[in-house]
């Protein structure tokens, strides 16, 4: 049997998808699985030894450009991708469905109107599951996957998950500490809202005797990561890392500190120790708690179907919890 995953974007939403992979596996080796991905974020799939293709689409350059053209030239490069027996839309958006449909394949397989974040996506498929969209992400994922397959997938055989990412070296920096636990800080996130306050954690860094070490994306994040070592000059921080160098980092150190981004959730995926933050977006809804990745709500009512960027509850999430946490998942070790 031969199966193509459309899940396009964004970072963490790929890395919850990917779960299903060993799930499939274990329940068929002989199934060969293709991936249809969007290629900003191809490095997460890259080097997993159950996938056998990986194909990368480029909507964004499309879209930036407003053209046609290039829109046309990619849909029509995912047509030519051959033939499959399941094609799994495990996006839910008219993109992807559009993109699912247009691969060959008797079955296409997505989420119903009621359960898609854009409803007409559900027309593309010609079978299509419901779950309500505000369950958790990678309970979604694992029934969407079983449905299709006609298995029985839990969700404790996610929580009994090996490590699911790959990279093809190990990163080497001296700022990796040998002596005290290495932790991860990530400050920075989609948008502010989501982002816990730079203050809090300097505060942090005072409060944990460990090694720090701060990761950035982007130009805003490193100024993010340059004010706080300005105030705690004992973090070190990392240079701009690609998707296979951040696999590394993030399977090396003892903890990761972060808001709901996609590098958090990365440290989910490699089962390296994690506190996710959570303020304007639903921590039951995009996390799954084991008793090494461990979630962090503020106390505020979160819509999951939007983002409401005006909520500041972050900044409420009191740092002496999130250092208890971190003792007990350090103690562990």
């Amino acid at each position: 049997m031969k199966i193509a995953i459309v899940k396009l974007s964004a970072l963490g939403d790929i890395v919850h998808a990917m779960t299903v992979i060993q799930l499939i596996k274990k329940y068929d080796k002989k199934i060969k699985i293709d991936w249809i991905v969007d290629d900003r974020f191809s490095g997460l799939l890259d080097f997993h030894p159950d996938i056998d293709n990986i194909h990368k689409v480029n909507l964004k350059k499309a879209r930036n450009k407003n053209s046609v053209f290039l829109l046309i030239k990619e849909l029509l490069k995912v047509k030519k991708i051959g033939t499959y027996d399941l094609v799994i839309d495990m996006q839910g958006l008219l993109k992807s469905a559009v993109i699912s449909r247009l691969i060959s394949s008797p079955i296409t397989v997505g989420f119903d109107k009621s359960s898609c974040r854009e409803s007409l996506a559900s027309v593309f498929y010609n079978k299509t599951f419901r779950c309500n969209y505000s369950e958790n992400i990678i309970e979604r994922n694992i029934t969407l996957v079983g449905f299709a397959l006609g298995i029985n997938i839990t969700r404790q055989d996610t929580k009994d998950k090996l490590p699911f990412l790959y990279f093809s070296q190990k990163y080497l920096n001296n700022n990796i500490s040998i002596i005290k636990k290495n932790i991860i800080l990530i400050p920075g996130a989609s948008h502010k809202s989501k982002c816990y306050p730079i203050s809090s954690l300097v505060k942090l860094t005072t409060l944990i005797d460990a090694n720090f070490l701060i990761i950035w994306g982007n130009s805003e994040e490193k100024m993010m990561a340059e004010k706080i070592k300005a105030q705690s000059p004992s973090v070190n921080i990392c240079e701009k890392l690609n998707i296979d160098l951040l696999k590394s980092l993030i399977s090396q150190v003892d903890l990761v500190i972060g808001p709901d981004t996609g590098p958090t959730h990365m440290a989910w995926g490699l089962n390296t120790s994690s506190i996710t933050l959570f303020g304007p977006t639903p921590g039951y809804r995009n996390a799954c708690e084991t008793k090494i990745n461990r979630i962090i709500e503020s106390s505020s009512e979160v819509n999951p179907l939007k983002i409401d960027k005006n909520n500041l509850s972050m900044q409420d999430i009191d740092v002496h919890e999130i250092v208890k946490v971190s003792k007990e998942l350090l103690n562990k070790k």
